[in-house]
């Protein structure tokens, strides 16, 4: 899982330079799905969702061909392959523009429930109560009706499986589990944030996916 999660950062690296104004959303896409193979991917885990502007208010948005434009939030979820194992990860990139103040808003409260999420991880609490610990911290910023999806999954073999780190999961959680924490903001209109990292249960919450989570605002 950690070869996986190397290789998609890497990929992620290679194609960051060319993520700019004029550029479509297929045409990163594409190109980060060409880089995750040349790290040597077998397969693309997933569709990648690189969604600009309204579309990344969308949580599963498609590629389009929409090109980046000034004032856009960009959501980017993509993972990779190595030894039929498998990764996934979000980060979001804010391009300069209007209302930007509203959007850096946003991102750190995101940040902030990814962070508290990620910590609140331990063996044999319920896998629910950290859905509850992001969740809450997004409701106590009064945005609660703008996150529309659950805090995570588990990714191993599949880049969809148990646990799903949801308000409903009955499940514990348990060392030597891998799973997501995601937690998004999704304001029509305006755009969204997401950032997912993985993360190992051991004694202490173990981050494996390393790219920055601070905000970079591309001029």
């Amino acid at each position: 899982i950690k070869e996986a999660i190397l290789r998609a950062e890497r990929a992620f690296l290679e194609v960051k330079p060319f993520i700019k104004v004029g550029k479509t959303e297929r045409e990163i896409a594409l190109r980060l799905e060409e880089a995750v193979k040349r790290q040597g991917s077998t397969k693309v885990p997933f569709e990648f969702i690189v969604a600009s502007g309204p579309n990344s208010a969308m949580p599963h948005a498609r590629p389009t061909e929409r090109k980046i434009a000034p004032g856009d939030m960009v959501v980017i979820d993509w993972g990779a392959e190595a030894n039929g194992y498998f990764s996934d990860m979000t980060r979001t990139l804010l391009f300069d523009g209007p209302e930007r103040s509203k959007k850096i808003e946003i991102y750190n409260i995101v940040k902030s429930a990814n962070e508290r999420a990620i910590k609140a991880v331990r063996p044999d609490i319920s896998v629910s109560d950290i859905d509850t610990e992001a969740r809450d911290y997004i409701n106590s910023q009064g945005y609660w009706k703008f996150f529309r999806h659950g805090t995570g999954h588990g990714v191993g073999l599949d880049v969809h499986e148990p646990p799903r780190v949801a308000g409903t999961s009955k499940e514990k959680v348990k060392k030597g589990m891998v799973f997501t924490i995601e937690p998004g903001i999704y304001i029509p209109e305006l755009g969204g944030v997401r950032i997912e990292d993985m993360v190992y249960v051991d004694e202490k919450p173990e981050v494996l996916t390393s790219l920055p989570k601070d905000l970079e605002i591309i001029n």
